[in-house]
């Protein structure tokens, strides 16, 4: 059975003891603390600040970086200290071995695991936080909350946060510590300009977090809402997922983006993005849809119904054929059932959508006859017949549907778009 060390609550920590929780030689640490990289005073004593700097060295001794530079940077920049200082203000403190802490809690260890799982997180030390966690989990689980589906929206947490998360980090770095390197400011004078900063910025992280969140749910509820007043909802047979429902679905992409970034450049396509998703996310909000993915240049959209997707799809590529220099778009819309799972999306449905977006040309959008026959009746659109296509991947062909707005200028831009 694998013996785990727990930190003692001692603040002082012997190399052994170090040694035993970081698994790295006495002999190494030592060359650690002669680089000043671990260690605070002159006895050879540590503190549990140190474990957490030993595996910031062990992280970046993975992605390749020498021991040399390491130390070089902390001389200069302080990095391992401002992150262990930023992540534990108020000190590392105890940490628990997986055993000791299930006990704790009072969670079975194979439930516990799954959540840490779920939680990307494998460390078989957990720390007070990590406790927490586990017994705010307990109180859903007891209260009588599904355990996949708490598993689920544990992994969405995860995922979600780590990409706030990481926006922040990024951000903050080449925008403000590379902005303050770049007028010439080094050592104490950078360190202090980059914590001011980041000391202006923390107190509005968790109240905007907070914000968008409520936002969001409001927005999720009265989708949710929607569900108990209409037949939306598809009734899943004996054994299929409890989580089915029947959206429209809207792929929308660039029809020349690889030559565009070959030509013009990284820079230049990324800018052309940004600006996509800027009128993609501002024009489905309007249409009470939702941005389910985005990958490059391409998004996934969801919407309760195909009128509101049609009419969304038709404007979005309205608006960026009316942005100047801007590449032509393409998409697909597409209405079937979709089984909602971890905050997205999987089902064929969402195959045949992409598949039909591929087979669009620039400046067109494509309907499914699935999604056609719900469009009967729909002004200010023109269907034409494209017939039955094979296309890759999809065993059976699909009927699709070419359909133009009857705005005349939209009409004409495209047309002095497509000329040019």
């Amino acid at each position: 059975m694998k013996t785990t060390f727990i930190v003692p609550d001692s603040p002082n920590l012997s190399v052994e003891e170090l040694s035993a929780a970081t698994g790295e030689p006495a002999e190494r640490l030592q060359q650690l603390r002669s680089l000043q990289l671990i260690g605070s005073d002159a006895e050879n004593r540590f503190d549990p600040g140190d474990i957490e700097r030993v595996r910031l060295v062990q992280f970046l001794e993975r992605r390749q970086i020498p021991l040399e530079r390491i130390a070089r940077v902390e001389r200069d920049e302080a990095v391992l200290t401002s992150v262990v200082d930023f992540l534990y203000p108020r000190g590392v403190g105890r940490r628990y071995a997986f055993a000791e802490a299930v006990e704790i809690v009072g969670l079975e260890a194979d439930v516990a695991r799954r959540l840490r799982g779920a939680s990307a997180s494998s460390d078989e030390l957990l720390g007070e936080h990590d406790v927490r966690m586990l017994e705010e989990a307990k109180v859903a689980l007891d209260a009588g909350f599904p355990e996949d589906a708490f598993v689920q929206l544990v992994r969405v947490y995860a995922d979600a946060l780590e990409r706030v998360a990481e926006a922040e980090v990024r951000l903050f770095h080449f925008y403000v510590h590379e902005g303050l390197k770049a007028t010439g400011l080094v050592g104490h004078d950078l360190r202090e300009s980059t914590k001011a900063v980041r000391d202006h910025m923390l107190p509005i992280v968790e109240p905007m977090i907070r914000y968008f969140h409520h936002r969001g749910i409001a927005k999720s509820l009265r989708e949710d809402m929607v569900l108990h007043f209409t037949a939306n909802q598809a009734r899943p047979a004996e054994g299929d997922p409890p989580a089915q429902v029947r959206l429209a679905i809207v792929f929308l992409d660039i029809s020349s983006y690889t030559p565009i970034t070959e030509v013009m450049g990284d820079a230049v396509a990324a800018r052309i993005v940004v600006r996509l998703s800027e009128l993609v996310r501002e024009t489905t909000r309007h249409f009470d849809g939702r941005v389910v993915d985005r990958v490059g240049d391409a998004f996934l959209l969801v919407f309760p119904e195909p009128r509101v997707a049609l009419l969304c799809a038709l404007e979005i590529e309205s608006r960026t054929a009316a942005e100047p220099q801007f590449p032509a778009l393409r998409g697909a819309v597409h209405w079937g059932d979709v089984v909602y799972q971890e905050g997205g999306y999987v089902g064929g449905s969402l195959n045949i959508a992409s598949r039909v977006a591929t087979e669009a040309e620039p400046h067109q959008i494509l309907v499914t006859a699935a999604a056609h026959r719900e469009l009967s009746g729909l002004s200010g659109v023109r269907f034409t017949l494209l017939g039955k296509r094979r296309l890759k991947g999809l065993a059976d062909e699909l009927e699709l549907f070419q359909v133009c707005s009857d705005d005349p200028a939209g009409r004409e831009r495209r047309r002095d778009r497509s000329a040019g």
